[in-house]
């Protein structure tokens, strides 16, 4: 019986294709990438924040973050890799904050720097870690200086920018009282200048409108209280008063108003509308009426009790950070942060280089994060960092924020 050979050429084509195969199944898969701060085991993440000092509240979000990968750690970390956070104390001092964040890069060798509060702590690390080309990434101030990819390539802000909340702000004072006599009271740094410009631009914008600011009246973050600026203010003829502060000061404006018997139209920055840490010091009564622009729903609202975010919120509160009240602001606002800084580095995959990691901060696509409100959808370019784009009105109503139409 005669049997079949294969051909020389189809021989030769099947011996090429089992080569190809071979050399495949030999060749390694592609490498991960890594900068100083991560490996096949671990990513190690620095954060400072204001465990001490005049504010103090600021040590909630530090103490949330912990928590959080601790939670993401459990469960098996980003891409099975452990996600150490090193969380120092700047006591909001920007020469200890510099101090601090040298540490963190010279000595604990992280791959960034993420989510540190306060213009004024991130404004003195800035220029030595865009030198360095370190990631200052997701940090929680919205001064304008920190939105300039051209000139600052290696920050990245992760709040609504003080020109933006202070639109918001006036474009409602133009609708409902348009002959406003506007006081401001602001931080003597970067942060409190900041915002009493964000009411200037935002006033510049409406050439023909009658409001006006009357006065504008700086504090100093060592200062014992604001009373004097609030007499001054008051003093002035403001029928409406902005305060451009931090939670402690916040605190005190409400209560001297109160106590002055004034009786004007009153706004805080989001960043000091903490319930906890201001609307109860400041007195729920005396704090009745104050508006602010949030971005954040009202986790102490039963209205929410329903929501899913509210729900895995609390519960990882309940588990995992045990120690802080689930309705504290600073709480929320660091739970959301950390899951945005979760997103970032899966995004990153095994290419977990400073490089590539503010290649995903810079590319962020109509994101709506856990317990963000239903308009706040974050966006980023190259050219603009910026990711918030609009904010919700609100008004303390004695227990919790209910949102202005």
């Amino acid at each position: 019986m005669k049997t079949k050979t294969m051909s020389g050429k189809r021989r030769a084509v099947v011996l090429a294709a089992a080569l190809v195969l071979n050399i495949a199944a030999l060749a390694p898969a592609a490498a991960a990438s890594y900068d100083q701060g991560a490996s096949d085991s671990e990513i190690r993440i620095g954060h400072t924040t204001a465990y001490s000092g005049p504010v103090s509240a600021f040590g909630v979000g530090g103490r949330t973050l912990q928590a959080f990968f601790r939670m993401v750690n459990d469960a098996g970390g980003i891409n099975g890799r452990k996600v150490t956070i090193i969380s120092l104390d700047d006591g909001y001092s920007p020469p200890k904050a510099l101090e601090q964040t040298r540490r963190l890069v010279e000595s604990d060798g992280v791959l960034a720097i993420f989510g540190v509060s306060g213009s004024p702590t991130n404004a003195a690390t800035q220029k030595y870690l865009n030198n360095l080309g370190v990631p200052q990434i997701l940090i929680a101030t919205g001064a304008a200086r920190f939105n300039d990819p051209k000139a600052f390539p290696w920050t990245m802000p992760f709040w609504p920018s003080y020109e933006l909340e202070q639109r918001t702000y006036v474009d409602y004072i133009l609708k409902v009282k348009p002959d406003a006599k506007i006081g401001v009271l602001y931080a003597n740094d970067d942060y409190g200048k900041d915002h009493l410009n964000g009411v200037k631009t935002a006033l510049a914008a409406h050439p023909g409108a009658k409001a006006t600011i009357v006065a504008a009246e700086p504090y100093e973050t060592t200062d014992a209280t604001v009373d004097s600026p609030i007499i001054k203010l008051k003093s002035a003829g403001a029928d409406v008063l902005i305060s451009g502060t931090t939670p402690k000061f916040a605190a005190q404006a409400i209560r001297k108003v109160h106590d002055l018997n004034w009786q004007p139209m009153q706004f805080v920055a989001n960043a000091s509308s903490s319930i906890a840490n201001v609307m109860i010091p400041a007195g729920v009564d005396n704090s009745v009426g104050v508006i602010t622009a949030g971005f954040l729903k009202s986790v102490g609202d039963p209205a929410t009790d329903g929501d899913a975010d509210v729900r895995a919120y609390f519960d990882f509160m309940k588990k995992w950070n045990t120690q802080e009240s689930p309705l504290d602001f600073y709480a929320a606002v660091a739970y959301v942060n950390a899951n945005m800084l979760k997103r970032m580095l899966e995004a990153c995959g095994d290419d977990l280089t400073r490089k590539n990691l503010m290649k995903q901060v810079a590319n962020i696509h109509d994101v709506h994060l856990p317990l963000h409100l239903p308009k706040v959808l974050l966006k980023t370019t190259p050219d603009d960092f910026a990711a918030f784009k609009a904010l919700q009105l609100q008004k303390f109503d004695g227990k919790k924020w209910v949102n202005v139409d």
